[in-house]
């Protein structure tokens, strides 16, 4: 599925091949080295999704251990089991997973896991997605959500996360919900995901707030919800409501920068969260500031260490 598309789609996987069945998740999970001491004679697997590309409820059955490292990309994603056993080793702490207890897997960060003839319930949501609900409903600026993995939820909140699942999957998972309630099911579970797990998000400038900034407020939103994608300064003005040059005038008067300056910066805040949860081992620098549209990687590597004080290598390394 496309980024934005609405979609309803349902898709099965299951057999006894332990060959598919790995390919299937290191595909699936930008997996590694996945290690399995079953044979295909007492093994067998099951993957299930439905959804559409904003969220997709998920299942995976797998008779037999499983140990290796994964790398999300793009998403995140909220997993318990609810059989078997099982537990991640996140930046050098395991976490020993509890039936029936979600955890919400590291974006962006290699991790390693072990699991035992599990099964497993996952929700999925695209990356984007989860961000602009965020945005709306924190009151924030759209931009990268970090995670406390090892922080776990308080009861109430997941009571009120389970509530949901319950009744997402209810309209989910049986005949194709109509692309109205499709979405309200998706940002309801989106809203319990982020109201229940610990995370922090891009804070809002003080100088938005106020009424009289409210085209400018449209615009620092339009940038940090369209950072990865080929904007120009007209698109954030005409985003706005705003010319151009009325653009260019608020931008320096409240925020002392050019659009284009703002938006170089807004990237490379996206560049850090990257390099800072990346594994040496998994990707270069050059590769993560080519993604996020850099060019001159001497240019991107003064820039970056102007704003934070350190060269994105040594991010990398630390």
């Amino acid at each position: 599925m496309n980024p934005g598309d609405d979609t309803y789609s349902k898709s099965e996987t299951a057999g006894r091949s332990l060959d598919q069945a790995l390919a299937l998740y290191e595909e699936t999970y930008n997996g590694d080295s996945f290690i399995t001491d079953r044979t295909d004679k007492d093994f067998s697997y099951r993957y299930t999704s439905t959804g559409n590309d904003d969220m997709t409820l998920r299942s995976s059955t797998f008779l037999g251990s499983l140990k290796g490292s994964l790398l999300p990309k793009d998403e995140y994603i909220v997993a318990w089991i609810t059989d078997g056993a099982g537990a991640y080793d996140i930046d050098d702490k395991q976490l020993g997973l509890q039936q029936g207890t979600p955890v919400v897997f590291p974006t962006g960060k290699q991790f390693s896991f072990d699991m035992v003839d599990y099964r497993q319930n996952l929700v999925h949501f695209r990356a984007d997605y989860l961000e602009k609900i965020a945005a709306e409903h924190e009151g924030t600026l759209a931009g990268p959500l970090v995670f406390d993995t090892l922080e776990a939820p308080d009861e109430q909140h997941l009571r009120r996360w389970q509530q949901t699942i319950s009744v997402a999957a209810k309209t989910v998972l049986g005949s194709e919900p109509s692309p109205l309630l499709h979405a309200e099911i998706n940002r309801m579970t989106a809203i319990a995901m982020l109201d229940t797990f610990a995370h922090t998000v891009s804070e809002v400038d003080s100088v938005l707030l106020a009424p009289r900034n409210a085209r400018l407020r449209e615009a620092v939103e339009y940038v940090h919800a369209h950072a990865r994608m080929p904007i120009t300064t007209t698109d954030i003005a005409q985003a706005a409501s705003l010319s151009v040059r009325g653009l260019q005038q608020a931008f320096a008067r409240h925020l002392g920068a050019s659009p284009t300056e703002y938006l170089r910066g807004v990237r490379l805040d996206h560049v850090r969260a990257v390099l800072t949860n990346m594994h040496p081992d998994t990707g270069t620098v050059a590769e993560v500031a080519r993604d996020w549209g850099f060019v001159h990687l001497s240019r991107f590597s003064a820039s970056y260490a102007e704003k934070f004080g350190e060269y994105p290598s040594d991010t990398l390394r630390r």
